[in-house]
């Protein structure tokens, strides 16, 4: 339907992209994937029309139709929502209007006319088009997206001029949707959507009956859709069957095919140059040493590109928390006469990574504010643990920050001895290369400043995180320096995010809002789908409550509870202590040890570290306990 032949395009002086071929067919379904900067957006506005290539060409079938969805900046105005999904079947809705004319006519001319006999052949093709196309169920159609993207039936009537622009850009969405062009286009589709309309849209797709090529930067997401990968790097088109997971297997198995071809080449280059260097004297070997010489000018040189670097940053690990780190009981949270949360009753354990979902508005960010304290409680009660603290990252972070500071600046001021070089690579890692770090927090767009609090918060994390949507705004690089961080930290996190492969790799726990009421569900997303589709009960794991205390305790009236004498809380203390600095040291030794079994000595030495870490996470998790038992009792006492 589409081709590149030998397409190259700049943008000022870069050189995005050059001599690319790329046939593009009626039933293609293709990821579009490369870092930030490399014209994956620029290569979709090529492909819509909107901007053309500067060497080469771009060659499009005639009558083919290209839809494209940009990742922001839609407004759309003057209708409904439901009117202006409905008006891309205008030209349906005027053949309606024709039938219905038509209709009319036929009811007063006289059968045996020739204009009766017109109108009907007329309105007979109408028909038979009009059927073809569906018309009769263009309301159904709209209806069944808009469902799907997540508007309720109550917005389908109001004007879109009163929608944010993450759910004018649902509209916008809907519309390409149900005009099904022959070739979609969608850039970055899935930034406003949650996850029940993500999951919607894999299925549509699926089903889709035309070309697609879309941006994401979620993983899940391009492995469920597409069929194909097409990669920009190194200003190159590499092209690959399957979807993401297959794609990473297949660029690893090429280049390690390109290594040993270099290789080999490098062995024959060398080995012809010694000969012709070895004869190229001697008469009686001219012969041979013109035929080496031919041999080596024919040679077409394997060059390896640059290999992309692979970014892994250690961030410091907080002190520790007593098991149960958070207990609502009771809670309720309304807004006037709306109740957003209704009897809320959970707890939540030391090292959880908890997962908040739910459709857009049922609560999340109301839930994550309650546990930060942001917002209070109407009724009930939240207790939080020995030893927690919170940090809370909303979704407009960037707020809180110096807008007149440098980021590397502001950065090296809570680095805690970090140096320049490892803050730089920080930066990077959340897509701030070069010179940006030398920017003024000020001047960064929203999405920019919120990416750099994240990083900022991630340098030196409390032990119980409390991060609302942090994978916005990240590419998938950025999200997997992240996802790692957080699974290597050893705190409680408590999250929301509409990435479903980082909820899939990081959740321990999920806690579904639904109609102002919790569940939980342990295990991560894919066990939560399971169970909710009725593959096994919901188990709710039973926490010890904030408050546990011996039955004996319970049962002594508050004037003869049981005290404990100074001195026997100053020893108290001092084994609390002790223990703390036992467990940071312990902690430190399973890093390192963690650290040397990633460089392979030997089969036995390797068998003597893994028993090593094992023991000493046994002794590190008895020494918790018992820290939390002495915490307790010193509480006790006091």
């Amino acid at each position: 339907m589409i081709s590149l032949v030998n397409a190259g395009k700049r943008f000022g002086p870069k050189v995005l992209f050059e001599s690319v071929n790329w046939l593009i067919t009626s039933q293609d379904r293709v990821g579009l994937v490369g870092a930030n900067g490399t014209g994956k957006s620029t290569v979709m506005k090529v492909l819509a029309g909107i901007e053309t290539v500067d060497s080469g060409d771009c060659a499009q079938q005639k009558g083919i139709s290209a839809g494209y969805l940009p990742q922001d900046g839609l407004r759309l105005s003057g209708r409904s929502v439901f009117a202006e999904c409905l008006s891309v079947f205008d030209r349906l809705k005027d053949m309606e209007r024709e039938m219905e004319s038509l209709a009319h006519q036929l009811g007063e001319l006289d059968p045996v006319s020739p204009e009766y006999h017109a109108a009907s052949d007329r309105f007979g093709q109408l028909d038979s088009e009009f059927r073809n196309r569906d018309g009769y169920a263009l309301e159904a159609k709209v209806g069944s997206v808009l469902t799907g993207l997540g508007f309720p039936k109550e917005d389908w009537t109001k004007r879109t001029e009163l929608f944010s622009g993450g759910w004018q850009m649902r509209i916008a969405l809907a519309k390409l949707l149900l005009e099904q062009p022959n070739l979609l286009l969608l850039d970055e589709p899935t930034n406003h959507l949650d996850l029940e309309a993500r999951n919607w849209l894999e299925d549509y797709l699926t089903s889709y009956p035309n070309a697609f090529v879309l941006i994401s930067h979620d993983r899940y997401f391009l492995d469920v859709t597409v069929s194909k990968i097409a990669e920009i790097w190194n200003k190159s088109f590499h092209f690959y069957t399957g979807g993401y997971e297959r794609y990473l297997k297949q660029k690893t198995e090429r280049r390690e095919q390109l290594e040993a071809a270099y290789r080999n080449q490098q062995e024959r280059i060398q080995q012809l140059e010694a000969f012709i260097n070895r004869f190229r004297y001697q008469a009686t070997k001219a012969k041979q040493v013109q035929s080496r010489i031919k041999e080596l000018d024919k040679i077409e040189r394997i060059e390896i590109p640059p290999e992309e670097k692979t970014i892994h940053f250690s961030f410091p690990q907080p002190k520790p928390s007593g098991r149960v780190v958070a207990e609502f009981t009771g809670v309720d949270k309304a807004y006037g006469e709306r109740t957003i949360l209704r009897e809320v009753n959970f707890a939540i354990e030391r090292q959880d990574r908890v997962a908040l979902v739910g459709v857009n508005g049922a609560g999340k960010s109301t839930l994550i504010k309650l546990l930060a304290g942001v917002e209070p409680l109407t009724r009930g009660d939240y207790r939080i643990g020995h030893n927690v603290q919170p940090d809370y990252f909303a979704q407009d972070q960037y707020k809180e920050l110096d807008p007149d500071a440098r980021l590397l600046d502001d950065l090296s001021g809570v680095a805690n001895g970090k140096t320049v070089t490892e803050l730089r690579s920080l930066l990077g890692c959340f897509l701030f290369g070069e010179d940006d770090v030398f920017k003024q927090i000020g001047v960064l767009s929203g999405g920019e400043r919120n990416r750099y609090a994240l990083a900022r918060l991630l340098l030196n994390p409390s032990n119980f995180l409390l991060l609302d949507e942090p994978t916005n705004h990240l590419d998938l690089r950025a999200k997997d320096v992240l996802l790692e961080a957080l699974r290597e930290f050893s705190g409680t996190v408590v999250f929301v995010s509409h990435d479903r492969y980082f909820i899939d790799n990081l959740a321990t726990k999920v806690i579904e809002i639904a109609g102002g009421e919790v569940r939980v569900f342990p295990g991560n997303y894919e066990d939560y789908l399971y169970r909710k589709a009725g593959g096994s009960p919901v188990v709710e794991e039973s926490a010890p409550t904030i408050n546990d205390q011996p039955a004996e305790a319970e049962k002594q009236e508050p004037s003869k509870a049981k005290r404990v004498n100074p001195l026997k809380l100053k020893q108290l203390e001092d084994r609390a202590a002790g223990l703390e600095a036992a467990s940071q040291e312990l902690e430190a030794e399973i890093t390192q040890i963690e650290a040397d079994l990633q460089s392979f000595v030997s089969a036995d030495e390797t068998k003597r570290q893994m028993d090593l870490l094992d023991a000493r996470r046994a002794e590190l998790d008895r020494t918790l306990t018992e820290w939390e038992d002495v915490s307790l009792q010193i509480e006790e006492a006091r």
